[in-house]
């Protein structure tokens, strides 16, 4: 195992993360097994945590804040933490996406990702192995968090049908997002419209893509490749941006009539079923 006092606090927010829970337990007087049972995990995990091999929660940070008394520092860094867990080329976009006023997105394949349960991001994000896969759960989950600020951004999100069909971690998952998404739809600035089928061509047919607005800057449009992202605020790019969603909205299920379907497939498709046997 890597010696704590081998990491470079400066390394990253994970090493300065793990240097300081090392020094403000021993500050304590604590070993990592007397912090773990305090903070209910264990010393393996502390141990973990101090040498950088493991991300660290919000809900794990809150619990060390409360035993160590350090008003609040680790819940404030846990934010930078999980933030560098996402992909290089994807920060610049997280960064944006937390400040917009506005996001209006399109969605062909996925879930977007404020909207994914911790049993989806999951699965989308283990598709190729779970290197890491803890750490790429914690930051997906830690983005939806400008969902429960005081002023949250409104969010208007188109999903293809398909969406609702392609069958990601289980039945057991699909239904609970489904769920998810139904009772998101309760929050009067969070709207879900879904493209059904019968609408054929339409303007998403190039793919994903995202619109950020905002109080005082320009707006961007976001799209991704296999690759990486690209984040743009060509006004080229925006004009058609916008007129593909005014597009898509106009196309979608009214807000009503898309709980009605997400609804009626997470039952029809994802529900209870009886067993071959018949059980």
């Amino acid at each position: 195992m890597v010696n704590i006092r081998d990491l470079d606090p400066s390394a990253s927010p994970l090493d300065y993360y793990g240097s300081e829970l090392r020094r403000l337990r021993e500050d304590a007087g604590l070993k990592q097994g007397q912090l773990g049972s305090i903070v209910f995990c264990t010393a393996s995990l502390i141990g973990q945590i101090e040498t950088a091999k493991k991300v660290p929660t919000r809900d794990f940070s809150e619990r060390v804040d409360a035993a160590l008394g350090t008003g609040g520092f680790f819940s404030r860094l846990v934010g930078l933490v999980l933030r560098s867990q996402l992909p290089t080329w994807f920060q610049a976009y997280a960064a944006m996406e937390a400040k917009a006023s506005y996001i209006s997105t399109f969605q062909a394949q996925l879930v977007h990702g404020l909207l994914q349960t911790e049993g989806y991001a999951r699965a989308v994000l283990g598709a190729r192995g779970d290197d890491g896969l803890d750490g790429n759960v914690a930051a997906r989950l830690e983005r939806q968090r400008i969902l429960d600020r005081a002023n949250p951004p409104l969010v208007w999100i188109v999903l293809s049908e398909a969406v609702l069909h392609q069958e990601i971690g289980g039945r057991e998952v699909m239904r609970s997002q489904l769920a998810h998404l139904l009772a998101l739809q309760g929050r009067e600035w969070l709207k879900v419209q879904v493209l059904p089928y019968q609408a054929g061509a339409h303007a998403g047919l190039p793919g994903s893509f995202t619109v950020l607005r905002f109080e005082d800057d320009p707006d961007l449009v976001y799209t991704e490749d296999f690759v990486q992202g690209h984040m743009t605020a060509n006004p080229g790019a925006i004009r058609e941006g916008h007129l593909r969603y005014d597009h898509l909205r106009a196309a979608g299920l009214s807000v009503e009539a898309s709980a009605e379907l997400i609804a009626r497939v997470m039952e029809e498709r994802y529900g209870h079923q009886p067993e071959p046997d018949g059980r």
